[in-house]
């Protein structure tokens, strides 16, 4: 007879009933063929004598099988494994109570070489160097969370719970539509923008409804990273483009156009990713017209369009746009935290009706509780107040670590102090290499982070971005000590 004794378990400290136990351990040795098929099971009393469990457990565990078809009841004669159970063909494994599932598949499916890129992670034991994000610790957490209480809290919270529009949370589209129009020089309708998780969603889909394999797309020849990636992932020919102290180089542009058939064209046009420069307005004008001469779309990406230190806020090539053709794609992740994931995409109706007939089958909907919360904290003035205070922040921080950077490191780093934004564009001296760099920084606990994805061209520029926002002025006065011992022991090395 089989030892069930010895072989069932039963964990009485487990919150998952006893009868699913025990009926999971049986399905475990009717695949094994450890019990095959038209075993003859144990009386319902026998079985919970040997087990000291009640009756009824083993009568409701042998119900849950009969139900899962593992086993089959015969009158008179007693409960048997299923006599028609196909033997299960599996890899041996020698350690039963490890993970049991194979590192590979057993099909094949399709990668794509792109996005082996590696997005920039934290290890929380080293000092981490980011391209330029908000300092979470400034995020106005309590706000939000009163007021995301309230309205989840509200009688009539139950009418968010269900599915909503594919176009985001009806009350936030139309603030944001106002708050927009006031603040970035637009004059949109509710039916132009919608709803996304964040800049980089719009950038996902606006790719996804121009692009197909071979089509032309041009993008800078530094360029933010993700971005490449996207467009990329849809099989297209990058067109790069050379960046200048004005911005991407329009006049190259319009060379490429008169040979090759453009679909689109992605700018980060108020502060350049990476290299923090902005458009100037001669280039700006000039793009529009080129876009409506040769009718590709121009995909503006306004990441950080809050932060300005030295001038007001310029307005993006969006509010020129007479013809349809920018895409303008922003968000409330930077400026508040990355993890509150409430972007924007805006463009003509029949752009932005596809661009949520499309999101229906990636993401259905956002969170309609969160997209309220945000709506109140932008109408309310929060928003504005909360950008306030950080601006005067931030630019504190930009100020103390360029000044650091220039008078501890001028030897090893080029750099224009940027205008706005959360980052610096730092050229090392050509002597030196960012490889060495990263692996010497890790002595000091400094990870340089994915250095490379600041050269997809392998242009050779030698530099990458090292954003200062998210330091205080401590943990900046320590981030420079740390590259300053890493940068001059790689100096006494190759002297």
């Amino acid at each position: 007879m089989f030892p069930y004794k010895t072989s069932l378990e039963i964990n009485r400290n487990n919150n998952r009933p006893i009868y699913l136990q025990l009926a999971n351990q049986f399905i475990t040795l009717i695949k094994e063929r450890k019990l095959p098929p038209d075993t003859k099971l144990p009386g319902s009393r026998t079985l919970a004598d040997l087990l000291k469990v009640h009756r009824k457990t083993i009568v409701a565990c042998y119900d849950e099988l009969l139900l899962q078809g593992w086993v089959e009841s015969i009158a008179k004669k007693g409960t048997y494994v299923h006599r028609n159970l196909p033997e299960l063909h599996q890899n041996d494994f020698l350690d039963t109570n490890a993970d049991t599932t194979p590192n590979s598949t057993g099909f094949s499916f399709y990668k794509h070489p792109v996005l082996d890129d590696q997005p920039l992670s934290n290890d929380n034991k080293f000092m981490t160097i980011n391209d330029g994000i908000s300092d979470e610790r400034l995020t106005p957490v309590h706000e939000l969370a009163r007021t995301y209480r309230r309205i989840a809290n509200g009688k009539n919270s139950f009418q968010y719970l269900s599915y909503g529009s594919t176009y985001g949370n009806e009350k936030l589209r139309s603030v944001l539509v106002d708050y927009l129009n006031k603040t970035r020089g637009l004059k949109i309708s509710k039916e132009r923008l919608l709803i996304t998780r964040g800049s980089q969603m719009g950038i996902y889909l606006a790719a996804q409804l121009l692009l197909r394999a071979d089509d032309n797309i041009i993008v800078g020849t530094t360029n933010y990273s993700t971005a490449d990636i996207t467009f990329q992932h849809q099989d297209v020919n990058l067109l790069r483009v050379p960046v200048d102290e004005n911005g991407l180089e329009t006049t190259t542009v319009e060379t490429i156009c008169k040979k090759k058939k453009i679909k689109a064209i992605y700018v980060t046009s108020h502060h350049h990713h990476p290299t923090t420069v902005t458009l100037s307005a001669e280039r700006r004008i000039h793009l529009l017209n080129l876009a409506r001469k040769y009718n590709f779309a121009i995909i503006e990406d306004d990441y950080d369009y809050d932060f300005n230190y030295n001038h007001a806020p310029i307005l993006p090539l969006s509010s020129h746009d007479l013809n349809a053709n920018v895409i303008y794609i922003g968000s409330v992740c930077k400026t508040v935290a990355p993890v509150f994931r409430v972007g924007y995409l805006i463009a003509s109706k029949d752009f932005v009706d596809e661009a949520a007939r499309l999101r229906r089958i990636v993401d259905r909907q956002g969170d309609a509780l969160l997209e309220l919360t945000f709506a109140e904290f932008i109408q309310t003035g929060d928003l504005d107040r909360h950008i306030r205070k950080v601006l005067k922040i931030y630019e504190a921080r930009r100020d103390l670590f360029c000044r650091l950077l220039r008078e501890e490191l001028s030897e090893f780093f080029t750099f224009q102090v940027p205008k706005g934004g959360m980052a610096v564009w730092v050229q090392l001296n050509q002597k030196y290499s960012w490889e060495q760099v990263s692996v010497a920084a890790k002595k000091q606990q400094l990870a340089i982070g994915n250095w490379q994805r600041y050269d997809r061209a392998n242009a050779g520029h030698n530099a990458i971005r090292i954003g200062f926002a998210t330091y205080n002025e401590t943990e900046i006065v320590a981030l420079i000590g740390k590259l300053k011992k890493t940068l001059f022991h790689i100096k006494s090395r190759t002297i």
